[in-house]
C-alpha cells in the first residue's frame, strides 16, 4: 500500500485547479428562501412517502434525505426519547420548476469561471478553474477575468489566453 501511494504521489499532476460544488439541502434552502417563517422549524421537502432533503433543523432530530417521510415525522414526534423536544416535521411539496430556475442562475455564475463546467444534477457541478485563475492573475479583477458566453465559443475558456496553457 505504501509503495502504491508513493507511486501515485510521484505521478499525480497538480497543474489544474478543479472543484466540485454540491449544494447541501438545496431544495430545502430554496423553500426556506421563499418561506422564511419556516427557517427555525424542522422542514422536509417531500411527503410521508419520501423525503428529498431536510433542513438543518430537521437533521437535529435525525431526519435525512431519502428517508421515508413517515419515519422522519416519527423521529420528530418521539424527540423526547432522544433528548429532543417533541415537534412536527413540516412537509413542503417539491417544486421542480422553481429548483430548475435557481439551478440555472447558479450555472450562469459557474460559467463565469468555467464555460465548460459540467453539471449532473440541479445541485452539483464540476468546474475546472485553471483558466480563470490564470486570467485573474493576469487581468487583476473578476470583472475583467470572468468568462462570457462568447469566450466559450472562441475556445479561450480552456486555454485561458495563457501562454502555453496545458490541457
Amino acid at each position: 500500500t505504501r509503495r502504491r501511494t508513493a507511486e501515485l504521489d510521484r505521478t499525480r499532476r497538480l497543474e489544474r485547479v478543479c472543484v466540485v460544488i454540491d449544494f447541501d439541502m438545496f431544495y430545502a434552502a430554496v423553500e426556506l428562501r421563499d418561506r422564511p417563517e419556516l427557517r427555525q422549524k424542522p422542514v422536509a421537502v417531500g411527503g410521508p412517502g419520501m423525503i428529498t432533503t431536510a433542513n438543518y433543523v430537521a437533521r437535529r432530530w435525525g431526519v435525512r434525505s431519502a428517508m421515508p417521510g413517515f419515519v422522519g415525522q416519527a423521529l420528530c414526534r418521539r424527540g423526547p426519547e432522544f433528548g429532543m423536544p417533541k415537534t412536527e416535521l413540516i412537509f413542503v411539496p417539491g417544486n421542480w420548476r422553481k429548483y430548475q430556475e435557481v439551478a440555472d442562475i447558479a450555472r450562469q455564475i459557474f460559467c463565469e469561471y468555467d464555460p465548460g463546467m459540467r453539471s449532473s444534477s440541479l445541485d452539483e457541478a464540476c468546474l475546472d478553474l485553471t483558466s480563470y485563475v490564470l486570467r485573474r492573475l493576469r487581468l487583476g479583477t473578476h470583472e475583467r477575468a470572468r468568462f462570457s458566453a462568447d469566450d466559450a465559443d472562441e475556445g479561450e475558456a480552456r486555454d485561458g489566453g495563457a501562454d502555453g496553457g496545458d490541457d
